[in-house]
This record gives structure tokens, sequence and C-alpha cells, in this order.
């Protein structure tokens, strides 16, 4: 997501219709809610899209990580399209690309065809996103208006984690999984066609696409997640898994060596030059990682081991939107006085204490009893990082290259999740098969003829043993989600040094967050 210049470019002016920039900040709003809700709304739905569409627990995880990858890769790229082109016309594009892939989402029959659309609604939302945050600087004037916009931004980007949740839980409950996908279509379809009333278009600046530079990361960071979910089946000797980071580490280098010498690179290796800065991207990439299992795994969970229906499942995880509210706005509050390093430091701590706390979960858990606390202190420590990580993050960077600088952080958040989702899975893989082997015999040592044969023939077993398998493989998951918070605390501690001159800046008021 990129940040926008602090000043319209000439005749960039909102149109002066009565209500006018209201409408149109409507409009922009609205696509930001439907992007960013997509990346929970799905994660409702996943129990019934394995079960319908034959999908694996390791393989599950590709319904996320297709959406992720894409939208991260690319994100970078949407924002120098809409620069290039005109905001507008890329924002309208790329909308209409992202309600294409909801329909076909929607419609799979096959798993393939799931993922293929999940891959083109990142691509939509990595073109829409970024242009929908620049098309503010457009239409409203510096000063408390725009300001005023980028709030509401910015809470509907940190609200649309838990309205996707609830809205999940809604739809999978009452209507069918496929309507997760399918609620997008009116929404995208209303958002593309106010944009040419209501937005005016943007003046257009001359520019590359570094197109090979984008393709190229998203290409490394595809095959990297690759070969750690084929080692979660197959192992670490199969050929197609060495294959694959082989192939990962060559396209990853090459990414770097074209934006090395690439004079309007994509990404701006120099952004990690600054100690603060490198030190932000590495911590975000550690929490996304976490966050984005907790999300998983949980919801697998709740719904698979404890019997939660989706709409319960969406209202159980509400307590941790609120409660990533009430850490944000502590931290808003204090952190012009402490800076941002104690609220990084203590975050990532607290994080870390909640994923460990939920390593203790098992058959017997119950939500009030083993999952609602745990949750509540890793809400309270993410809440506290996010307005932390931003200000970082931006902290001592020129104008020029604000955009830049937030546009990465949103890079690594999304790339950190997918990153970290497959090595959780490649744990929780591995958890699994070797608990499956003891639940197996332990199974067969007791079960009757009759229930030795169906096992013979379906490789299932039923619920209470399952429940073992899954509870196993989850709980060590978390094992390695509370390391990833960890080393974010490790980093903060260590690297991030607050300076004199960043407390006082902070006094001039805090900027829109990361999605």
């Amino acid at each position: 997501m990129t940040t926008p210049q602090p000043t319209p470019a000439p005749g960039t002016t909102a149109p002066e219709r009565g209500g006018g920039k209201g409408i149109a900040l409507l409009v922009i709003a609205s696509c930001q809610l439907m992007v960013v809700l997509d990346i929970t709304i799905v994660n409702i739905a996943l129990p019934h899209i394995q079960s319908d569409l034959n999908f694996s627990t390791t393989n599950l995880s590709w319904v996320v990580n297709a959406y992720t990858l894409t939208f991260g890769g690319l994100l970078l790229l949407g924002g120098r399209a809409g620069d290039i082109l005109g905001r507008r016309r890329v924002f309208i594009f790329g909308v209409l690309l992202f309600v294409l892939a909801s329909l076909l989402g929607g419609l799979a029959q096959t798993s393939w065809q799931l993922l293929a659309a999940r891959a083109l609604q990142g691509v939509g939302g990595a073109i829409a996103s970024p242009t929908s945050l620049a098309l503010i600087s457009t239409t409203f004037e510096e000063g408390p208006e725009r300001n005023r916009a980028f709030g509401v931004f910015a809470a509907v980007s940190a609200g649309g984690g838990a309205i996707g949740l609830l809205a999940g839980g809604m739809l999978v409950s009452w209507l069918d999984w496929r309507w997760v996908f399918f609620v997008n279509v009116p929404i995208g379809l209303l958002i593309a066609l106010a944009a040419p009333r209501w937005i005016r278009e943007s003046e257009r600046h001359p520019g590359n696409f570094d197109v090979i530079g984008a393709l190229s990361s998203t290409l490394g960071m595809v095959l990297l997640v690759y070969g750690f979910i084929r080692a979660a089946q197959e192992g670490w000797g199969d050929p197609l898994t060495v294959a694959s980071f082989g192939a990962a580490v060559v396209i990853l280098a090459l990414f770097v060596f074209v934006e090395r010498r690439s004079r309007q690179p994509i990404t701006p290796l120099h952004m990690f030059a600054d100690r603060n800065r490198a030190g932000t991207y590495g911590i975000m990439l550690c929490l996304a990682a976490a966050i984005f299992g907790m999300f998983f795994f949980l919801t697998l969970f709740v719904q698979n081991v404890l019997g939660f229906s989706p709409l319960a499942a969406g209202l159980a995880f509400l307590p941790v939107s609120a409660i990533i509210a009430v850490g944000a706005g502590l931290a808003s509050q204090l952190l012009p006085k402490y800076g941002p390093k104690p609220f990084m430091v203590v975050g990532a701590l607290l994080a870390a204490v909640g994923l460990a706390w939920l390593t203790l979960t098992d058959v017997n858990s119950t939500y009030l009893g083993s999952i609602l606390g745990p949750m509540l202190v890793f809400g309270m420590g993410m809440g506290m990082q996010f307005v932390s990580l931003t200000l970082m993050a931006l902290s001592n960077v020129p104008t020029q290259e604000s955009g830049a600088a937030s546009g990465l952080l949103n890079v690594m958040q999304q790339v950190g999740g997918s990153l970290g989702l497959s090595i959780l899975v490649t744990v929780f893989g591995t958890a699994n098969r070797n608990e499956a082997e003891n639940q197996v015999r332990a199974y067969l040592s007791q079960a009757t003829p009759a229930e030795r044969l169906r096992f013979q023939q379906t490789r299932e077993l039923p619920p209470p043993w399952a429940d073992q398998v899954l509870t196993s493989g989850v709980s060590a998951a978390f094992i390695v989600a509370a390391v990833f918070a960890a080393v974010a605390a490790v980093i903060a501690l260590v690297v991030i040094q607050v300076r004199p001159s960043d407390l006082e800046r902070l006094k001039g008021g805090l900027g829109p967050g990361p999605l």
C-alpha cells in the first residue's frame, strides 16, 4: 500500500458536486474494505472449502497464500501503475479484475480453479489498494480535510479484518461458502460504476514499469512457499522439494540483481540501509507470520475440534479485533511520550506469550478456558505494534520516498504472512504424520473388525482420534509461531534505536497504518 504525496497534482481536485467528496471517500473506503476484508473472510470458510474441494490441510494454506503472495508481490507495481497511467483508471481496472476473480472463485469446482481465482484476486487487490489510498491525495486538500480522510481509510483498514470474520461466518452459516466470494461482485460493480462519476482522474507522471523485478520477486516467493508446503507432505528429501528451493534461491538472486541495476526499481533496496527501517521490516515479517498462523490454525481448531459453527467461529475472533484496537489506541496516546521502541518490544513479547499459551491447547480445551485468554494477550501485543511499526518505517524518509517506505512495510506484511504460514504448515504436517501413526495404532488396537475394515477402506480416523492428530499439529505450529514473535522482540530490543529527533517528530501526529 503506497502512501500518497503530500500535495495533490495540479488539476486533480475532486468533483465540485454537492457532497461529492463524501461520496468519493465512500467509494475509496469501500474498495479498501473489500480488499482487506477478503484476507479474513475466507478464513472462516476454510473447513467447508476443504471438505467440498478435497483439499488436504497442508494444501489448504494455498487458499490464503495464493491471495497474499500475488497481493504482496505486485503491490508496489500496482502503485506505480496508478502514477504512470492515471490513478482512477487503474483503480477501476483493479476493482473489476477483483470482481471477475471473485466470481470465478465462487464458481470453482476444483481446487486448482479456486487457487487460480485467489491468485487473480490478489492481482486485482494489488492494483486497486495502493491507488485507492493515493486517490485521497488527489481528492482532498492537504490539511484537516485530508487528515480526516486518512483517518477514515485507516479505520476501515483496521476494522476490515473483524468485519471479514463476522461476515464470513454469517455467509457460510446462512448461505454457502461460495458467497464469501460472490459478495464481492455487487459491491465491486457499484464501486466501479461510481468511480467515474465521483472521482476525478489524476495527472499522469512519466516512469517505467519494473515488471521483471515484480514478477521475479513474486515467483521466487511462490517457489519458496511451495518448497515448504511440499516438504510438509513429501519430506525434505523429495526431489521436487529440493528443486523448488533451488529455483527460489536463483530467482530471488535474480530479483536482487535486477533491482540493484534498475533506474526505477520496484523495490528500492536502499530502504534497507537504514537500521531502524530494516529492523522494522524484519519485525513485520515475523509478526505477520505469527498472526496469519494464529488465524489459520485456530479457525480449523474451533470448527473441527470444538465444533463451532462458522458464525460462532466468526464471533469467537471478534474479541481479538477489539483488543487490537485497544492496544493501537493506547500506543497512539503514549507514543509521543515514550517513543515506539517500548511498544515494539513489549508488543512482540505479549504476542509471543499469547502464542506460547496456545501451545497448551488439547482436545479437552474450551474456548473460554483455553482460547480466549491467549488470544486477548496476543491481540493486545499486536495492537501496540501496528502504529509503532508504521511510524518507524516512515521515520526520516524523504517525502518523495514515503510511498515506497510504507508500501514496503505492507509488502513485508503479506509476504511474511505467506512465508510464515508455509513454515508453520510444514511443522504442522510433520507433527500430524507422527501423531497419526500413534493414533492409528491406538485405534486399531481397540477397534472392532467392522471398524478396522472401514479404516482400511477410507484411511480416515473417527473424530476422537482425528481430533487428537489435528490438535497435535496445531500445538506444534504455535510453538514455532511463538518463536517468530520472540525473534521480533529481539530485533526490536537490539536493532531499533529511537533518536530524540524521532520523539519530536511524533508530536506532530500519526499517519495511516498498514493494511
